[in-house]
């Protein structure tokens, strides 16, 4: 830190010095030209020199200040850029009008003040583009890869070789340069599509971000107007915009800031969408917690009603209680009870009792026609388990096709989940008040053993089979999928901390804050970063959760993933013919509930061949011990791999699994078994 302030002081004094004697070496020459007509600088390689000097200390003070700027505020970024750099341009339009006054007042020209504000104005400008290029060089790099910060690092270096044509004189306006030049503004503009803190911005804070970028604009083209301006002026007896370094920086500033406000722009209408998609996470994480917060069940409906009409933006709705056999309006939502008997009376003639229906064209439908009522779509959610029904949510709204797919899918999403903490809530209630304990236990079980996938997808590219043993009745082990496209899926698999009921309630928020998150497609490391923050908000301070999350790529042969303290992942290489274990950095969700979690996490790519075989596990099956406590252990599942990557997914896990068994002996369960085997196939020609 004293370093820095050491270096900043003496990069501050160098400008101030440089400029100050560059003012010199002008106001100098000006005044020979003003005396003897000779529009000469004097010492013109020390002129060039000077400028060099000026603007690498003003870009390397820059570069050192906005060092010191870190996290995700990006309207703290561009407020820091219009606030201490882009007035720079509005003082330069008050200086300039301000000399205007004064020749025009005195009605003479005034050289020696016009290259004084000519100087002053070329020192905002360095500021300005010094401060702008770094501001946006922390944003062009958010989310960055190794490839995007090569990139930038050879533009830096290529800036960098343009201040040498500056001290040389160069005139960038010739055949050799144009070229060059040319090619520059393509790669600019290729660095100027990496724009993605901008999908970070909620609808208020594009908003915003569009009037300080509008202002940013302007500032560039008012230094432009200024400095083309006098560029043939004859009495200047020096041209900035000769300077190659300073039309380059300027390329770049204006078409960064012009590429964010038009980004901005167009996906403001989406922002609301994406905003919706967070909401529906906020409120499945509300409802996940309503064990821990101790809510009762008329809570619990109270955020499934609210939560519902949000994500569906229904028109009116009603929810029926369902107590001793019978229907209790308890929520109502711009609807009477007259029109609630109405419809409940045109559905129970149609058979429509307490079932999953949609209707998106009731108008279509004479019954509902007669009813003269204002609603053309109509979805009915019953609140149900496997044995019992506890409530029935309808939903209206007044235009046509108004429940589409996406929209159900969250609806039921939310009622899933309604059921899971409602048969979790009496589960905790009924079992500390008799002795019906185990009995609740396995609708629990029911419930979470529906929230693990019994079949994962088919195809011609890999194979998959598991295992999964709880040591209780319900336990805290997981697994998952998410097909994203039809050459991409997602696969999760975790471990909660402690037994019971508590980890199968982590396992199933954790469930949803997976489905909620990858919906927007995001890499292996964002997710345990922002799974990190969702998670950080509702699990107790003792526990915590490992996962690890892979995202295999038919197309590109290859898959990339990342863990958060879980275990290594066991892989074979056909290629290579080895076995071996991943040794990748990850540390468990929840441990750490700051930012500083982001440090924690590293992603991983790699490319599979046909025949590799890649083992995934929980720490049940490494851990488990025998009679005499002695540990079953990675080398022992890197032995049975060794001999068995030849055979099929199934035949390898049931191997695996049966050496587990023989290794144990019977009945010496302590702790949930998880097991994964994926082996990717050779491709198969077309028939």
């Amino acid at each position: 830190m004293l370093y820095k302030t050491n270096a900043r002081s003496l990069l501050v004094t160098t400008a101030v010095v440089s400029w100050a004697l560059l003012l010199a070496n002008v106001l100098f020459s000006a005044h020979r030209l003003r005396e003897q007509g000779v529009a000469q600088l004097s010492l013109p390689f020390l002129n060039n020199l000077l400028i060099v000097v000026f603007l690498v200390s003003v870009f390397l003070f820059q570069r050192l200040s906005t060092e010191s700027l870190k996290g995700v505020d990006f309207i703290g970024y561009l407020w820091n850029l219009f606030s201490k750099a882009a007035v720079a341009a509005y003082v330069s339009v008050a200086l300039f009008l301000g000399y205007k006054v004064m020749t025009n007042y005195a009605d003479t020209e005034s050289p020696l003040l016009l290259h004084l504000v000519y100087q002053i104005n070329f020192g905002l400008l360095v500021v300005f583009l010094a401060k702008a290029f770094y501001i946006w060089r922390q944003l062009l790099l958010y989310h960055k890869n190794k490839f995007l910060q090569i990139a930038w690092d050879w533009f830096e270096l290529l800036l960098g070789a343009m201040l040498l044509l500056t001290i040389f004189n160069f005139d960038y306006n010739s055949y050799i340069f144009m070229p060059l030049l040319a090619l520059i503004g393509f790669y600019i503009l290729f660095l100027c599509t990496n724009l993605k803190w901008v999908a970070y911005l909620t609808f208020s804070n594009k908003s915003r971000s569009l009037v300080l970028l509008g202002a940013i604009l302007l500032s560039c083209y008012i230094f432009v107007r200024f400095f083309r301006g006098l560029k043939d002026s004859p009495n200047l007896v020096i041209d900035y915009t000769d300077v190659s370094f300073l039309l380059l920086a300027m390329m770049f500033v204006g078409s960064y800031t012009l590429a964010a406000f038009l980004v901005s722009l167009f996906s403001l209408p989406t922002s609301s969408v994406f905003e919706q998609k967070s909401e529906d996470l906020l409120n499945f994480q509300r409802l996940s917690q309503s064990i821990q917060q101790g809510q009762s069940e008329a809570q619990v409906y109270d955020m499934l009603f609210e939560s519902t009409i949000k994500a569906s933006d229904a028109s009116a709705s009603w929810f029926e209680l369902i107590r001793n056999g019978e229907p209790q309006v308890t929520h109502l939502l711009n609807i009477n009870i007259d029109q609630i008997k109405r419809i409940r009376h045109l559905l129970l003639a149609y058979n429509i009792h307490n079932i999953d229906y949609i209707n998106n064209n009731l108008n279509r439908n004479p019954g509902f026609r007669d009813l003269m009522l204002p609603w053309k779509s109509l979805i009915i959610l019953p609140i149900k388990s496997k044995n019992y029904l506890s409530g029935v949510l309808y939903l209206l709204k007044d235009i046509e096709q108004g429940f589409d797919r996406e929209t159900v899918n969250v609806l039921r999403t939310f009622t899933s989940q309604t059921i899971l903490t409602i048969e979790n809530l009496r589960l905790i209630s009924e079992s500390l008040q008799n002795e019906r304990y185990k009995e609740e236990l396995k609708i629990a079980t029911q419930v979470q053993d529906s929230l693990i996938p019994k079949k994962f997808p088919v195809d011609s590219w890999f194979e998959i089979s598991t295992h999964a043993l709880a040591a209780k009745e319900v336990g805290g082990d997981f697994y998952d999928f998410l097909q994203l496209s039809e050459s991409r899926i997602a696969i999760i698999i975790g471990d909660v901390s402690g037994k019971g009921i508590s980890a199968a309630f982590h396992m199933a928020q954790m469930k949803g804050i997976f489905h909620g998150l990858m919906q927007q497609d995001m890499p292996p490391s964002e997710f345990m970063k922002q799974a990190n923050s969702a998670l950080s908000r509702c699990l107790e301070k003792t526990s915590f959760i490992t996962s690890a999350l892979y995202i295999i790529d038919y197309s590109m042969k290859g898959f990339m993933f990342a863990r958060a303290g879980h275990c290594h992942t066991l892989y074979y290489n056909a290629m290579m013919d080895d076995v071996f274990y991943f040794q990748t950095d990850g540390l468990g969700l929840g441990i750490i509930r700051d930012k500083s979690y982001a440090n924690h996490i590293r992603e991983m790519y790699y490319d599979y061949n046909p025949s590799d075989v890649m083992v995934i596990y929980t720490d049940g099956i490494v851990e488990a011990r025998n009679e005499a406590n002695d540990e079953y252990g990675e080398d022992r599942l890197k032995y049975m791999l060794q001999q068995t990557y030849h055979l099929e997914a199934e035949d390898i896990k049931y191997a695996i699994i049966n050496d587990l068994e023989n290794f144990t002996g019977p009945d010496n369960l302590y702790d949930d078994q998880t097991l994964l085997v994926i082996k990717f196939k050779p491709v198969e020609p077309n028939k």
